[in-house]
């Protein structure tokens, strides 16, 4: 039983341990992040949200956070999409064309230029998500990259880059959700 408690303790001082190291390496980038999404809603833009897997999950979830209301739901709602959710494109296109190229073909038809796509991949090198941003950023959208590792092929790219400090996956995922939560409240507290 204390072996369960002991990695348990464990787990969770390492959770805190990525999170204490993102208050020096990401605070920048997600200010910065907060500062592009509340902009381009200014301008009348929207936000796009893609992501695989976990990530995928918190693409939807984050997006939920500034068109339904972080903290409150009295406020008008912001313009936010998940390229995540639309169950019949999901499946149809990555049956008939090709899963990579999944979110690109979405950006395509919902990406407008001055609009920001918001790309999550822990490992930074999602094929559709790669090629989801390369569309962005030919289509004139700005690109939000929330990445962890050594960035992969998404290290660098877009207007913005918040690298969570590990390898390891499920710490990524934290990292980013911790990330999200920040500037969506910013965001948030900027239209209440």
């Amino acid at each position: 039983m204390s072996s369960g408690l002991d990695q348990i303790k464990s787990q969770l001082a390492e959770g805190a341990d990525v999170k204490q190291s993102m208050v020096d390496s990401c605070s920048e980038g997600i200010l910065k992040a907060a500062d592009l999404i509340i902009d381009t809603i200014k301008r009348g833009n929207k936000i796009l949200w893609c992501g695989n897997g976990g990530s995928a999950a918190q693409a939807q979830h984050l997006s939920t956070e500034l068109l339904g209301g972080l903290r409150r739901h009295d406020l008008a709602p912001l313009p936010s999409i998940s390229l995540t959710t639309d169950s019949s494109l999901l499946t149809a296109w990555s049956n008939d064309v090709g899963f990579d190229t999944l979110f690109s073909r979405q950006i395509e038809g919902l990406g407008n230029g001055g609009d920001v796509l918001i790309a999550l991949s822990t490992s930074g090198d999602s094929e559709n998500v790669v090629k989801g941003v390369d569309a962005a950023e030919e289509k004139g959208l700005n690109v939000i990259v929330l990445t962890g590792r050594d960035g992969g092929r998404l290290a660098n790219r877009g207007d913005v880059c918040v690298r969570v400090p590990s390898d390891d996956t499920q710490r990524i995922q934290e990292g980013h959700l911790a990330a999200g939560h920040i500037f969506c409240e910013l965001v948030e507290q900027s239209f209440a």
